[in-house]
């Protein structure tokens, strides 16, 4: 998501290539996402700007809005991934992995602007407003120009970091993270705290304050508060003023290592070596640096130890299946011969069984743990043969019997119904 100083970046380019010139021709495609939510049309869009001249352009963390000639007012917010781009001008921030395709207007266009060009010296600047998460939103705001940041959307949004040094002070911020029992993470990111502050700029500028994501604003400790001050400040301005061209960020910003997150044998770290690890505060995925971001309060959930700490994952919670489920997993087997254990993958599907609270949760055949399968035909001909031979042999079974020692000095009786019960089993084991 473009965040305080990207938007920064796109205010400028509309200083460079749009403030000062009037609006030939205004284009929108109606999206009941971008302009329908917050009240507004395309055709309603296209009506207002047509003709008006660009006097300004301003920002408010996220939001960038144009200061028209006349109200209404323009009012913009990049939501995941809207951007703002110029016709034969790169306005990225970034350099994007392939070639981008050169037509006009770009895909995913919302509205396009044209300036006009009577002036020969000052050609016309085309300017479109993509988005294709449809997460943007596009306001017409029907006020004078001086008071749009007292209206909403941007009078319920907290001070911006670098224009409102005058509020967002330190004693402002003390104040601020007294009063309330959150993540200092989540706190920093809620836009009615302060704006512009997103996901990036929330990890940095914790990692140059030293301080834990997860850890409760109300717990940090004085000194913390004052250098967390110091960090919003530098981390926000330093943003800015490069227009979010990361090329030019410091070396020992965390952002210049952070990314790559998941690819294979590719731990990140930082130059010193330095582990940096992921964990999700408030919804969102985290970069923080162990070492240097130690827990120093109460913590969210404040069961996490140093072992558990960042992306590791914590010991396994998920029920093993009895000892006997594997052992009836077995392949039936003849008299004189051991038993065959089961394959590889029968065993991996038993112990990666998922993680479930019903008794009756199915392992990887789709069977019940605690219900068995009824037997094979070969085992039920066992079963049909034995039963019609001795049919009366579960009543002798139960029946109290006399010892008869035979000359091996073993009872007859008792060898057939060994016998018996091992045939039993490898018709149960061949039913499994």
């Amino acid at each position: 998501m473009p965040e305080i100083g990207e938007v920064a970046r796109i205010v400028n380019y509309i200083h460079k290539n749009l403030v000062g010139k009037s609006l030939a021709v205004v284009k929108a495609q109606h999206d009941e996402n971008v302009f329908g939510k917050v009240g507004t049309s395309a055709a309603e869009f296209e009506k207002t700007l047509t003709g008006k001249k660009v006097v300004d352009a301003e920002q408010q963390g996220k939001y960038f809005w144009l200061v028209m000639s006349s109200p209404p007012h323009p009012l913009f917010h990049f939501g995941m991934a809207g951007w703002w781009k110029i016709r034969n001008l790169e306005t990225a921030y970034y350099r994007p992995s392939k070639p981008q395709e050169d037509i006009w207007p770009p895909k995913y266009w919302k509205f396009t602007l044209e300036t006009a060009s009577d002036d020969p010296k000052q050609p016309k600047s085309e300017h479109a407003f993509v988005d294709f998460r449809r997460f943007a939103r596009i306001r017409l705001v029907d006020c004078a120009a001086q008071d749009l940041r007292n209206v909403s959307p941007l009078k319920e949004n907290g001070p911006d970091p670098v224009l409102d040094k005058d509020i967002l002070t330190e004693e402002w911020l003390v104040q601020k993270l007294q009063s309330k029992h959150i993540p200092v993470k989540a706190l920093l990111l809620d836009q009615a705290n302060i704006s512009g502050i997103g996901n990036w700029v929330g990890d940095e500028l914790l990692f140059d304050a030293k301080i834990h994501p997860e850890q409760y604003s109300n717990t940090l400790t004085p000194a913390q508060m004052k250098q967390l001050h110091k960090s919003i400040q530098y981390v926000c301005s330093t943003a800015v003023e490069l227009l979010a061209e990361s090329d030019k960020f410091p070396e020992h910003w965390l952002f210049k290592h952070r990314w790559g997150k998941g690819k294979k044998d590719d731990p990140q770290r930082l130059p010193n070596g330095e582990k940096i690890k992921f964990i999700t505060v408030g919804g969102r995925t985290s970069a923080i640096v162990p070492s240097v971001q130690k827990k120093t309060g109460e913590v969210a959930g404040d069961i996490d130890d140093d072992e558990n700490e960042g992306n590791e994952k914590p010991k396994s919670t998920k029920r093993k299946a009895p000892k006997k489920e594997a052992e009836d997993d077995e392949e039936p087997v003849n008299s004189d011969s051991k038993p065959r254990k089961a394959s590889k993958s029968k065993k991996k599907a038993v112990k990666e069984e998922p993680d479930n609270d019903d008794a009756d949760q199915a392992n990887s055949n789709n069977v019940p743990i605690r219900e068995q399968p009824p037997p094979s035909k070969k085992a039920k001909g066992k079963v049909k043969t034995e039963a019609k031979n001795s049919s009366h042999a579960s009543n002798k079974a139960n029946a109290p019997r006399t010892p008869k020692t035979s000359k091996a000095g073993v009872e007859p009786k008792a060898i057939e119904e060994t016998d018996g019960l091992r045939r039993s089993t490898r018709v149960s084991a061949a039913a499994r």
